[in-house]
């Protein structure tokens, strides 16, 4: 079972102690009495209220009103997640020796956990940088170990890094955040359409079987994610060029 997820958004009450937040789940099921990461800072689930009752728990694409204990409650922004962890947590030096062995180790969470607690403490603004960029580079390694996990395709596999990578740059610049060009050349790598293809099949997207119409929105979305390095490119760099014409085809991808 995966480990839960909650979406903050708004935080409605916070004082030293916790405070009062609502919340969607978008992953696993909440439950009283979990442990949430806010990237190196530990929140407690204390109670949950739907509807004006209160309630032991909710699932995936549901809202409650959450109380948690915790000062840190009082820092959290719109939009930020928290991931449920053991009672204990994890931290960075537990995922870095978890994502250096090959096979995973018995004791580590679900694939798809680790990425999620790498991604939060990557997006936690609350964190200095070389913190976030620590578990930025968990969340790249993470990807990896998911896709492997999952059996995804290189193209799903590709999405995910281009997230974080595209995330990093965006956030951190060329350097610190990553190469640009060595992101944009391993996402369009991926591409086995040009832009003129894509675009006549997008003309009449409906039609298609379902597996290409898929196809046709994972490349929509690494292009997405890829466009984040476009900024750091020089015009008339072949890349730059093949980023420029696929942001005129992608609007149109289903």
């Amino acid at each position: 079972m995966p480990f839960a997820e909650l979406q903050v958004y708004r935080v409605e009450q916070a004082d030293v102690t916790g405070g009062v937040c609502l919340v969607r789940c978008v992953g696993g099921t909440a439950r009283a009495g979990q442990v949430y990461a806010a990237g190196e800072s530990r929140l407690w689930l204390r109670g949950i209220e739907r509807h004006g009752r209160s309630a032991e728990s909710f699932g995936a694409g549901h809202t409650a009103r959450v109380r948690l204990a915790g000062a840190v409650v009082a820092l959290l922004s719109r939009g930020q997640v928290l991931t449920r962890v053991p009672p204990d947590g994890h931290g960075p030096a537990e995922l870095e020796a978890w994502l250096a062995t090959g096979p995973p180790l018995s004791d580590e969470p679900h694939p798809r956990t680790l990425r999620g607690l790498a991604v939060g403490g990557m997006q936690d603004d609350l964190l200095p940088d070389a913190a976030r960029l620590r578990w930025g580079r968990l969340a790249v390694a993470a990807a990896y170990r998911c896709a492997a996990a999952e059996g995804a395709s290189d193209l799903v596999r590709g999405i995910e890094l281009a997230f974080v990578r595209g995330y990093l740059i965006r956030e951190f610049g060329p350097g610190r955040g990553g190469d640009p060009a060595a992101a944009c050349r391993e996402a369009l790598a991926l591409v086995d359409l040009t832009p003129a293809e894509a675009a006549a099949r997008a003309r009449a997207w409906r039609e298609l079987p379902r597996a290409e119409i898929v196809h046709l929105r994972h490349l929509k979305i690494l292009l997405r994610w890829t466009a984040a390095a476009r900024p750091h490119l020089v015009d008339g760099d072949p890349l730059a060029v093949a980023l420029d014409a696929w942001s005129r085809v992608r609007p149109g991808l289903p």
